[in-house]
């Protein structure tokens, strides 16, 4: 294989929050629109307190660019709190954070939510430990979060 395309493919993969390798995804469907599952992951993260930093709408980049991509939306949200001890830990875990969340519409007009469980997000800081409170905490989050977003 041409070493251009699996490169061009990998900063493809990464862009669109897709796996690249090893680390494993959080998937679940939703049966709303992308647009209506991404308002009900802001409005349950903001519910539970927690910062959204940024709601990214990967498909009105690309029409700005000239290209058509199916709808795909990533929010960035955190919480301090929880934040900060991982990078009290290990301050790579910056790299990382705050968490982020990608919903998208395959090409059969599924919509997906999906997301990297902290336990692989953190992979390679052997000084945090997957099941340190703050990374449990993290887990239970993500999971009750994204269940209400597609409720």
């Amino acid at each position: 294989m041409d070493i251009r395309k699996l490169m061009a493919g990998a900063a493809i993969a990464l862009c669109l929050g897709l796996p690249t390798g090893a680390t494993a995804l959080e998937v679940k469907q939703s049966g709303k629109s992308v647009t209506e599952t991404m308002d009900a992951l802001v409005a349950a993260v903001e519910g539970a307190g927690a910062k959204v930093v940024a709601r990214i709408d990967h498909a009105s980049n690309a029409e700005g660019a000239g290209l058509e991509l199916r709808p795909t939306q990533k929010l960035i949200f955190g919480n301090p709190a929880l934040g900060s001890q991982a990078m009290l830990a290990d301050q790579r875990a910056g790299l990382k954070l705050p968490m982020m969340v990608l919903v998208y519409e395959d090409e059969a007009g599924d919509v997906w939510v999906t997301y990297e469980a902290p336990a692989d997000l953190f992979e390679g800081m052997e000084a945090i430990d997957p099941e340190a409170e703050f990374a449990m905490k993290m887990t239970g989050a993500l999971d009750m979060l994204t269940a209400k977003a597609i409720e």
